[in-house]
């Protein structure tokens, strides 16, 4: 008779197989369950999405009718359009002639202006509203540009200025003079770096700092710090979520290499939270609070304005409730919380996210406004976080250096914005900050309403974002006659207008007035005629017909 044995050593095996499998598939469930259901939560899926849309473009004929419009409408919507061309073509004439030839050199300005809206619209938006990259000066709230033409500033320097461009102009001039005896010279420090540290160190709560020259560098930085520290390999970041432009935080369409070791999970989610508790391979997670405006979605921007659903909206209680949940899971399972406050740090508080949502981070990462308007990048930390090296294995180091770190023309802007910041004169202006800026999106959203316009705006504080009440394929030409009303935008269109904490409520009365009238010229211009049974469902259908009959050629 055989022996029994084979047979149930292979049975044994199966079970132990299965014993070893079950909680790994276990776990890769969980894991997925915890992905945000949009796009922007699933990197491998945008990225494979992106590859199959193909290029197609309206011509002249079906620019004005793509949502189906009646030959009146689209007529009214022709005359519309070259009326704010010629407008245009004689309002910016030297500023779109030099941005024409330096976009022939500028990588950089070569994109923005191709991705300001649709790409189905691109190409004659580009002819007939082409823009101006270039201004000379800068007075109070406003920006003057190569045509003389003044517009109200709501770029916010992409998050810089925060107090006034006057603000920044005098930290600059200030630190030149102090640093003008040492000049460039880099490797030693500028003895004022001393106070610069720290001032940080008692901004964030923390007990170390190192420089950087850019926040993109302050994040990677600090993730490289926390794998060292903890052993472990991955980072956690949110769906939607900017951290800079580097691979490890930027796992979706932009990055040509999906990177490893990057979890993208939804915001504000017990799934989330149930996986930060169960695995054993989580270093850290990043948070930029500047998500709270819009939860798991991504930067808005007009270029991706296909139809009226982008939406937004700021529940602080909300958005604090779930930092706390995070810190309490992180320091439960010894996770780097790493707060990326590089937009948002110095707008909301003093203190930064930290202060203004009263929950404390491991590590924190700052930048744009911190250097007075110059380039710069810091993380500060836990003590025991920011060491890069070990006492007992003196060859395992934790890299990281820059030539341009600690600059000390760097160094000293940053004394002169910190200096102005410690002013309890100066820290008035927090004062009453979220009332003062919730009022001003309450009066200009009743303004909207007023008019019967399909337009309102949500607001985190100072930070705006535009969103639309109707189904439109349109709404990405608001920003067109926002400009001709000499209200200055930054490339994301309306996706993000971002105010100086210096507007006046006479300043802010004006802006409301010119936004408005802007819309009103759009509204009858035709921009928003829609059939009554027309639904961005039905907008999105459309778009997805037009490019299955354009890959079918």
């Amino acid at each position: 008779m055989d022996s029994p044995l084979p047979i149930l050593s292979f049975a044994g095996a199966a079970i132990a197989g299965t014993a070893v499998a079950v909680p790994k598939l276990r776990a890769r469930l969980q894991l997925s369950r915890a992905k945000h259901r949009s796009l922007t939560g699933h990197a491998k899926m945008s990225r494979l999405v992106a590859r199959l849309i193909p290029f197609y473009e309206f011509d002249i004929n079906d620019f004005f009718n793509s949502d189906g419009a009646p030959a009146e409408v689209a007529a009214q919507r022709r005359d519309g359009f070259f009326r704010l061309a010629s407008l245009y073509g004689e309002r910016f004439a030297k500023g779109r002639a030099l941005t024409l030839q330096a976009s022939e050199k500028i990588s950089d300005l070569q994109f923005t202006e191709s991705y300001r809206v649709p790409f189905q619209y691109s190409r004659l938006v580009r002819e007939h509203l082409g823009t101006s990259a270039f201004v000379q000066s800068s007075a109070g709230v406003t920006v003057t540009d190569l045509d003389g033409n003044v517009s109200y500033d709501l770029t916010g320097s992409y998050g810089v200025n925060i107090f006034g461009n006057d603000f920044y102009k005098d930290c600059i001039a200030s630190a030149e003079g102090r640093a003008r005896a040492l000049g460039p010279v880099l490797g030693p420090y500028h003895p004022v770096i001393v106070d610069n540290v720290n001032r940080l160190c008692a901004i964030s709560g923390l007990d170390e700092v190192s420089f950087h020259m850019s926040g993109t560098e302050a994040v990677m930085q600090a993730v490289r710090l926390a794998r060292y520290h903890t052993g472990r390999s991955h980072l956690v970041r949110f769906a939607g979520a900017y951290h800079g432009w580097w691979g490890d935080v930027q796992p979706g369409v932009g990055n040509p290499i999906a990177p490893h070791e990057t979890y993208t999970l939804a915001e504000m989610s017990e799934r989330t939270l149930r996986v930060l508790q169960t695995r054993r391979d989580i270093a850290c997670v990043l948070v930029n609070p500047l998500q709270a405006l819009h939860p798991n979605g991504n930067a808005p921007s007009d270029s991706a304005l296909v139809d009226s659903s982008r939406n937004g909206g700021f529940d602080r209680e909300a958005y604090s409730e779930w930092l706390r949940a995070l810190r309490q899971v992180c320091t439960e399972r010894n996770i780097v919380l790493i707060f990326d406050e590089v937009f948002v740090g110095f707008r909301l508080a003093a203190g930064g996210a930290q202060e203004y949502f009263g929950v404390r981070a491991d590590m924190v990462t700052y930048g744009k406004s911190l250097a007075g308007g110059l380039p710069v990048g810091a993380v500060c930390g836990r003590k025991e976080l920011m060491r890069r090296f070990r006492d007992n294995r003196p060859v395992d180091v934790c890299f990281a250096r820059g030539t341009f770190n600690s600059h000390p023309y760097v160094m000293t802007a940053m004394d002169e914005f910190l200096t102005r910041l410690e002013n309890p004169a100066f820290r008035s202006v927090y004062d009453g900050l979220d009332a003062r800026w919730n009022g001003r999106a309450r009066q200009l959203n009743a303004m909207l309403a007023e008019h019967d316009l399909p337009v309102r705006l949500s607001n985190l504080s100072s930070i705006w974002m535009v969103h639309y009440t109707e189904p439109s394929r349109y709404n990405w030409m608001l920003q067109y006659y926002l400009r001709a009303e000499g209200l200055a935008l930054s490339w994301v269109g309306t996706g993000r207008l971002i105010f100086s904490l210096n507007y006046t409520d006479a300043d802010f009365a004006e802006v409301a007035k010119r936004f408005v009238a802007a819309a009103e010229k759009m509204k009858a211009d035709g921009w928003w005629w829609r059939e009554a049974s027309l639904t961005d469902k039905k907008i999105r259908r459309r778009i997805l017909k037009e490019m299955f009959t354009r890959r079918a050629r």
